[in-house]
């Protein structure tokens, strides 16, 4: 599906805040509320809109680090880390990528010795770099469709 002017508006918009009425993306995009309803429904269908999620603080939360680690998996064991590692609720994103490593995992750890916990658990299934998170630079930002 190609993206019309109105239907990237509206997806601004909810990259924005996704709380917004339909009635407000209505207002700022120049449609009516039902038509807004109608192209939300039509791109969640399409796939084009995945989720909606709220996005919780890890330090409120309680979690002290966040840590890059890439993993460089062990010979025939890149596929039971790939299950294994959707267990772990340190890790809130995790990429099969290519290069030296096979995964990059953005995760959040209470201290350091939770760290040291957690990279023990990866021994078994490669070698694993860790960097520490000193602060983020770029906030998620959203996607522009494209033309």
């Amino acid at each position: 599906m190609k993206l019309d002017s109105i239907n990237s508006k509206i997806l601004s918009c909810l990259q924005l805040n996704a709380r917004l009425s339909n009635a407000e993306i209505g207002r700022q995009v120049g449609i009516s509320s039902p038509a807004v309803s109608e192209r939300i429904k039509k791109m969640e269908d399409l796939g084009i809109i995945e989720d909606y999620k709220a996005i919780v603080s890890p330090y409120e939360m309680g979690y002290q680090f966040k840590a890059i680690i890439t993993l460089r998996a062990f010979m025939g064991k890149l596929k039971p880390f790939l299950e294994k590692v959707k267990t772990y609720d340190e890790v809130i994103n995790c990429y099969r990528i290519t290069g030296d490593e096979n995964i990059v995992m953005e995760v959040v750890l209470k201290n350091q010795k939770h760290l040291e916990s957690f990279i023990d658990q990866l021994i078994t299934y490669g070698e694993s770099k860790t960097q520490i998170v000193l602060s983020r630079v770029v906030k998620q930002k959203g996607v522009i469709p494209v033309k």
